[in-house]
């Protein structure tokens, strides 16, 4: 058994080093002792690396970036993940791409919770003032990371704060900053820290003021700023009251607001009332609650709202842009001729089109009238703004392994990317949390296709796109007839 010790928990420098030598001496993954700090222990032997020929070694870019993210992380088993992962990206070169493999989908988790982390603490750092002991200011405040993530998010702060002189204080080390020079030093106690300063009263002042009870979603809230981080926050003491008079605050403004005539058509006395999404708890309340959403005015024309469908455990989620005729008319997505089309591309591509689940960006079908005939309007911004509401739930809800945009409007609605559906295509890319995200065209582009060469070629490019999908969750083939 050889030993790597290395200076700090996130030392990849050290960790590389290792690693290299480790490798080209071809030592084995289960014949090293990852270590941190100083132990009395034997170190790496200079026989291993005198013993073999020394193989050239090589990874892809992309694993370097993963591994200066896991190396981060508070697992004490990441090290060795990390080599195992160096050791077999000597034999199998695509193996990052599979994102079903156990190591690289624990690798991904991992350097997922770091950029969490580190996005929680760049959120929810709060600085208090201290007297310096010169008659200056100075601010100090106190964090716990869940990883290693002190030096990764140093700049942040430095830049941010450039002109202050800080420190933040961690259990897993400080961070001073004088105002020219970055210091890293000692992991500190909560009863280092101050507990309040002068400044408090007038933040938890604006924070009153600016708190809107008609858009309170508490759930979404908890998930983006989860309680645990409430006790470092002093707006966190007004959270429980607030949200507790928001219905009152809100019937308020409903009473108060100015009245204006409506613009098209009167809600009809059958029409459920405006449900209370901040009561949405699961897929089924926010089926229940988009049928009478009125965020947008594409209700006023629609035949009804047209929600998701699938399983809940789907392992992939398609959206679409927004429901056609016959959607609109069925209720359901994905039923008309693009719908057709899509299912006989999820076919041949060998994917069970049963275990996917189909949504839409925008969840009214808006058109143009011609005659009797209801032709598609492509939504407008503020509509996909509008309905994204719609679409964050149920991603959240199904929390699927992948999510597929079909065509620019899906894309645009999940990411923000405004440019040509040509540059996203075929690159895998991600959602803010994480989440793998691919783009392909919708299936009604092959439908408008006039030259039948170009459809016939287009059809099989969005084939071998379902393939790619198939490829990255394997949950959604079909099984092989025996």
């Amino acid at each position: 058994m050889y030993v790597a010790r290395l200076s700090h928990p996130a030392d990849f420098e050290g960790w590389r080093g290792f690693a290299r030598r480790f490798a080209q001496a071809l030592v084995a993954p289960s014949a090293i002792d990852w270590r941190v700090g100083d132990h009395d222990t034997g170190l790496f032997g200079e026989d291993v690396v005198e013993g073999g020929e020394g193989r050239a070694l090589s990874v892809p870019r992309a694993f370097v970036g993963l591994a200066q993210q896991v190396i981060c992380h508070s697992d004490p088993t990441r090290f060795d993940l990390l080599y195992r992962l160096l050791w077999r990206l000597q034999e199998e070169r695509e193996l990052l791409q599979i994102a079903s493999d156990h190591d690289v989908h624990r690798a991904e988790a991992l350097a997922r919770s770091v950029r969490r982390d580190m996005h929680k603490m760049t959120a929810f750092v709060r600085f208090r003032e201290v007297d310096d002991g010169e008659g200056g200011e100075a601010f100090v405040a106190w964090f716990e990371p869940e990883h290693h993530i002190l030096e990764k998010v140093a700049p942040f702060f430095v830049e941010r704060f450039t002109t202050m002189r800080w420190t933040i204080l961690t259990p897993r080390g400080t961070l001073l900053w004088d105002g020219r020079e970055l210091k890293l030093g000692e992991a500190a106690t909560r009863a280092q820290a101050p507990t309040s300063d002068a400044m408090e009263e007038w933040w938890r002042t604006y924070y009153a003021s600016i708190f809107n009870p008609a858009r309170l979603k508490p759930k979404a809230m908890k998930a983006e700023m989860p309680v645990k981080y409430w006790r470092n926050l002093p707006e966190a003491e007004l959270i429980a009251p607030l949200i507790a008079d928001a219905a009152r605050r809100t019937q308020e403004m409903i009473m108060s607001a100015p009245t204006s005539p409506q613009k098209r058509r009167p809600m009809a006395a059958s029409e459920p009332a405006t449900s209370d999404f901040s009561a949405i708890e699961s897929w089924e309340d926010a089926a229940v609650a988009a049928r009478s959403c009125r965020r947008c005015d594409l209700w006023c024309d629609a035949t009804q709202t047209v929600f998701g469908e699938g399983p809940r455990s789907a392992p992939v989620v398609f959206v679409g842009e927004q429901p056609g005729d016959q959607e609109d008319l069925a209720g359901k997505p994905f039923v008309g001729p693009a719908g057709k089309v899509f299912d006989r591309a999820m076919a041949d591509a060998g994917l069970d089109r049963s275990r996917a689940y189909v949504t839409n960006a925008v969840k009214h079908f808006k058109f143009q009238l011609r005659g009797k005939r209801r032709i598609h309007e492509k939504p407008n911004a503020g509509e996909v703004k509008a309905c994204r509401f719609w679409l964050d739930l149920e991603l959240g809800f199904i929390k699927p392994q992948l999510v597929v945009a079909l065509g620019a409007t899906a894309l645009k609605a999940l990411t923000g990317h405004a440019g040509p559906l040509a540059a996203a295509r075929g690159r895998e890319l991600a959602l803010p949390d994480g989440t793998p995200l691919l783009a392909t065209v919708h299936p009604s582009y092959l439908l408008r296709l006039p030259d039948e060469e170009a459809k016939e070629s287009e059809t099989k490019r969005f084939i071998a796109d379902l393939k790619h999908v198939g490829s990255l969750v394997p949950g959604l083939r079909l099984p092989r007839a025996a």
